[in-house]
């Protein structure tokens, strides 16, 4: 039997999302240059995450689906982010897998 380290599974029954804790966000942008469709900095000088149709999401705790492609450009994000305030979680039981909550 294979143990795998690195990332979870991540097929349809592990979609994962993420979300942002603007109150830790630093606005360094990093994240933006890592994943620019999912997530993007908002005239306050914070990042938010974006909808699949590219909208925005200013409410407090919004979350978006991590699409598959782009996954190891979020966990990326989660990684350098200098506030530690991006966190990625599986949608079922929310779970964060990635940023500063993940065990």
């Amino acid at each position: 039997m294979t143990v795998q380290h690195e990332a979870p599974a991540t097929g349809a029954e592990e979609a994962l999302e993420v979300w942002i804790d603007q109150d830790l966000c630093t606005g360094d942008g990093i994240c933006a240059q890592y994943a620019p469709e999912v997530f993007e900095l908002d005239i306050d000088g914070l990042a938010y995450v974006k909808s699949a149709d590219d909208e925005l999401l200013q409410e407090a705790g919004a979350t978006t689906p991590v699409p598959l492609p782009l996954l190891q450009d979020v966990v990326d994000s989660a990684k350098e982010c200098p506030g530690d305030c991006i966190h990625v979680r599986r949608a079922a039981d929310k779970v964060e897998v990635y940023g500063p909550d993940a065990e």
